[in-house]
């Protein structure tokens, strides 16, 4: 049966359960994940405070789904950007960091729901096999890399990949959502890269002239 519709502004027949994700993402930003009830979402949806609970048990299962759609478009930047940046397997890499940060300036909401709202990743399988998909992208990126380099000096891709992970997410949280304290003389595109570049020459990945 279709969902009756509400009269209230901010809410259409049939899109109740995404009116309330997206209010939810406003919310994150203005608020912070703890700093809102579910009545408020749904106040911001424009629905009575009774409305959400025909999709969700409560606002953590909101925030749950809100950081699942995240990390969906997440991995599919991370996705289109690797792709992009082949043939040459470090302009791959690069090109993922890219769009690691172009992601956090573009989807706050999103980001919050999905690295500061303390939401588990493994709460829910369509949840993690997004982030995983994401994750799935650096690793590949790490192993193409390393591919040249005999077996027995090949650092893990998967660390590799989670170091980079960890470099992404420093820089987009110190330099790249203009937080207080976040000034820098460089950009955070340009603190990415030569990050990047630091460390896969220290690894061996690529030459000094890369």
């Amino acid at each position: 049966m279709a969902e009756k519709t509400e009269t209230r502004k901010g809410y259409h027949h049939g899109n109740l359960r995404q009116a309330l994700v997206d209010a939810t993402l406003t919310l994150v930003v203005e608020k912070g994940p703890q700093g809102f009830t579910l009545s408020e979402a749904a106040r911001q949806a424009g629905v009575s405070a009774a409305a959400p609970y025909r999709h969700f048990k409560g606002r953590e299962d909101l925030i749950e789904e809100a950081a699942r759609q995240g990390f969906e478009i997440f991995a599919d930047l991370m996705e289109a950007a690797y792709n992009k940046g082949q043939p040459s397997a470090l302009a791959a890499f690069e090109a993922t960091g890219r769009a690691y940060l172009a992601f956090a300036r573009n989807n706050p909401g999103h980001y919050i729901t999905m690295f500061e709202s303390g939401v588990s990743i493994t709460a829910a399988p369509a949840l993690k096999d997004a982030a995983d998909r994401a994750f799935f992208v650096l690793t590949n990126a790490a192993e193409d890399l390393s591919a040249h380099m005999p077996a027995d000096r090949r650092p893990p891709a998967s660390m590799v990949s989670h170091h980079i992970w960890a470099l992404s997410h420093g820089v987009v949280e110190l330099f790249a959502r203009g937080q207080p304290g976040s000034k820098s003389p460089f950009s955070a595109e340009d603190l990415l890269e030569s990050g990047i570049g630091i460390y896969l020459r220290g690894l061996g990945l690529i030459g000094a002239d890369e």
